[in-house]
């Protein structure tokens, strides 16, 4: 692709591009009629724009727009990249604050800086949006240099781009990016009928743990309830934001979206999320709210206004394995962090991100850290996946696939 054939803009509201030109690079029609769209919830319009049209995001909040488009030679969008200016490096879920600090103390402004990701949300997927055709690589090449152009523009320190497909990685890479990795745990169909069948593929003592764990969290006279379409009423809204608020007051102190984006999402999304509901005694008691994409379920925030023995695993974990069994979905992805999940068949995942940092030296000492992190991740990995729960052969067998 030619610099004759394309140009770059910045576009500080989402709203400022049409819906079907954004999700047309985010979430390109399926080349075949019979063959599924890839679809990744998080990088659609309809959830982008809910976050900014409610004042989840915006400069007060800290996460200022400068959404990148590539445009061809007739106006066309031929490419997009949600990106933000940061003043600080809050709900981004891969952690700079040392390189932060570190910064600022040798005499540099580390803030602000150009963040490549989705607000609040530890989900990876595309960054660099260029559609599937053959032009893709092209289009990806052109916004990963686009992104070092607007950084050197705006003057800021560094860009951060977070949980990426491995194809904006490597795009971000060849461009000068440093590569990043940390770890996840997901859980994987491997075409289980239902749950009993994924029980079987444990070892005996887990399989007796996750019974005992999904008896005692309905025990109390607790219900479960998967609602999704038009169950997602405005009162059904209320009664999850007040678990959100309470859970989030309790973990970052100031809960980072507010409630007008629910109901923002619940007009655009509802088809493609499902609030796994606790009841007891005619009342919501917790609840978890999960994203559904081609072939991924994506668990989000969790809340409760009590708490019951195992209930967090059971509103969290099991039932997302129930729901994407019986939907046949391939991955169920439960968030940031928590080794917890390893005992409940979620093992550990690489994910990437990758950081351009403008200061020579401080790029340096930077690169330093990455590369004995990288180890580190790798090898807490290798370790934590032979403490999975699966039975031995089982095991053995997930070993061997490349």
């Amino acid at each position: 692709m030619s610099d004759e054939t394309f140009r770059l803009r910045v576009e500080s509201d989402i709203t400022a591009l049409a819906a079907e030109d954004w999700d047309g690079c985010a979430s390109p029609p399926a080349s075949e009629p019979e063959s599924k769209p890839a679809y990744n919830p998080f990088v659609s319009h309809a959830f982008l724009s809910s976050l900014e049209e409610s004042g989840s995001v915006c400069a007060e909040t800290g996460w200022l727009p400068q959404h990148l488009v590539l445009e061809g030679p007739e106006g066309d969008v031929l490419g997009v990249c949600p990106a933000y200016l940061k003043s600080h490096s809050q709900g981004e879920y891969v952690f700079d604050h040392g390189w932060a600090e570190a910064f600022e103390r040798a005499g540099g402004r580390y803030y602000p800086k150009l963040q490549v990701s989705v607000p609040f949300t530890p989900a990876t997927g595309p960054r660099l949006l260029a559609g599937t055709g053959p032009e893709a690589p092209g289009v990806r090449a052109a916004l990963a240099g686009g992104l070092v152009a607007l950084a050197r523009m705006r003057k800021v320190s560094s860009v951060h781009a977070t949980f990426l497909s491995e194809a904006d990685a490597e795009a971000l890479e060849a461009e000068g990016f440093l590569p990043r990795t940390d770890q996840q745990f997901h859980w994987h169909n491997e075409g289980y009928g239902d749950f009993e069948d994924f029980l079987g593929a444990l070892a005996s003592r887990k399989r007796k743990q996750i019974r005992r764990e999904r008896r005692e969290a309905l025990e109390n006279g607790i219900t479960i309830h998967h609602l999704t379409g038009a169950e997602l009423t405005e009162e059904v809204w209320d009664a999850f934001f007040g678990f959100y608020m309470e859970t989030g007051s309790r973990k970052w102190g100031r809960p980072y979206l507010n409630r007008a984006f629910y109901s923002l999402i619940g007009e655009r999304m509802a088809d493609r999320m499902v609030l796994i509901m606790a009841k007891r005694g005619g009342q919501w008691i917790a609840g978890a709210i999960n994203f559904i994409g081609s072939d991924a379920l994506y668990g989000r925030h969790w809340g409760a206004i009590e708490h019951h023995p195992f209930l967090h695993f059971e509103v969290c974990y099991h039932q997302a394995i129930d729901f994407a069994i019986a939907h046949r979905l391939s991955t169920v992805e439960a968030g940031a962090q928590g080794e917890h999940k390893l005992a409940r068949g979620y093992m550990p995942v690489i994910t990437r991100s990758a950081h351009f940092i403008a200061d020579p030296q401080f790029r340096a000492a930077v690169a330093h850290y990455l590369e004995r992190e990288r180890r580190y991740v790798a090898e807490a990995g290798a370790e934590l996946s032979a403490l999975g729960p699966f039975r031995q052969q089982v095991a053995d067998e997930r070993a061997d696939e490349p």
